[in-house]
């Protein structure tokens, strides 16, 4: 499905090369059935999509192109979306990121569609505001443009859990920060099983939190000393945890304010807390009247909350037991 949504917007001198990585099922075979070069890669031990692009760009060294489109294999890439976002990374020089959202399957209950709205303030509300603010966006691993003498000498090569979050950063600090284009689409699926949800969710959470720990205080010294452009806009977009556990930190704010009122008559503490939940969900209300009443009622909506504490095992295998190694999520088959 997503080689027969990318060969129609090929063009003469268009190169659709598939990597194979680690593969146990009919990937080559089909791939090559489509007219696609495949590569293949096996390697056990160097395991994570890191490791896969990297071995992509090294097959393409023998003979390199001016740009470079990386599409994940579980997508629909919409017409014109790979035309818009390489015409937009030849005139600027940088990486140029599409919009990349995922929709809930039928068959997925409420908490599922709140996961997508929440997706879509994560992928489009966020990376669409810092647009009309001229900042650059975050890459997000699949409908991503790059020009070649910016891909090519990327540190790819590793099992990093959120290596498309990591890229987009390291590209910052070397002035080649990415630019959000909403006018190209990417679409994908959650998977269909808890398992799979599951499995996705904990790595890119854990991923995440694991750049904030590790990276976030050095990226926002670099940006705050000017090194990279757009770098300190991302480096503080990158340290806003995930949205349920943003959700549940107010909400513990505003709790431990309260118990601090009660217990010695200040207020002071309790309205700061009041004031950033009421800001919280205010912009949550408006993202959703604006971008989310097509993906759930404001009944559903509320049931943010219950999604929220539902993650709350999630947070805490993260202190106990962090993921780190890439795990590839469970999908069923297309």
């Amino acid at each position: 499905k997503t080689l027969a949504s990318v060969l129609p917007q090929l063009g003469p001198g268009d190169r659709l090369v598939v990597v194979a990585d680690n593969c146990s099922d009919d990937t080559e075979r089909v791939a090559a059935g489509t007219g696609a070069e495949v590569v293949e890669r096996r390697d056990e031990s160097r395991r994570g999509k890191g490791y896969a692009l990297d071995f992509g760009i090294r097959h393409l060294e023998r003979e390199p192109p001016e740009l470079v489109v990386i599409v994940d294999a579980d997508c629909e890439v919409t017409a014109g979306a790979i035309d818009r976002i390489s015409r937009v990374s030849a005139s600027t020089g940088r990486p140029v990121q599409a919009l990349n959202l995922m929709t809930a399957p039928r068959s997925a209950g409420t908490l599922v569609a709140v996961a997508e709205f929440a997706w879509v303030v994560k992928n489009l509300v966020r990376p669409l505001g810092f647009l009309r603010l001229g900042l650059p966006c975050q890459l997000m691993g699949t409908g991503m443009a790059f020009p070649w003498t910016a891909i090519r000498s990327a540190e790819l090569a590793s099992g990093h859990i959120v290596e498309d979050m990591k890229l987009g950063l390291e590209l910052a600090r070397a002035g080649k920060a990415p630019l959000f284009c909403p006018e190209a689409l990417v679409r994908s699926c959650f998977p269909s099983s808890e398992d799979g949800r599951r499995s996705q969710r904990t790595r890119w959470e854990h991923g995440h939190l694991g750049m904030i720990l590790g990276e976030g205080p050095r990226l926002l010294w670099e940006g705050l000393r000017g090194k990279g452009s757009g770098l300190l806009a991302l480096a503080l977009d990158m340290v806003v945890p995930p949205l349920a556990l943003l959700a549940l930190s107010i909400i513990v704010l505003v709790a431990f304010s309260a118990a601090h009122a009660l217990l010695t008559f200040s207020l002071a503490p309790l309205v700061a807390a009041g004031v950033v939940a009421l800001m919280f969900g205010a912009a949550i209300g408006l993202s959703w009247l604006r971008f989310g009443l097509g993906i759930l009622s404001f009944r559903r909506l509320l049931l943010g909350l219950v999604y929220a504490f539902r993650k709350v095992p999630l947070y805490v295998r993260f202190v106990v037991r962090r993921q780190v190694e890439w795990v590839r999520s469970k999908r069923e088959e297309r």
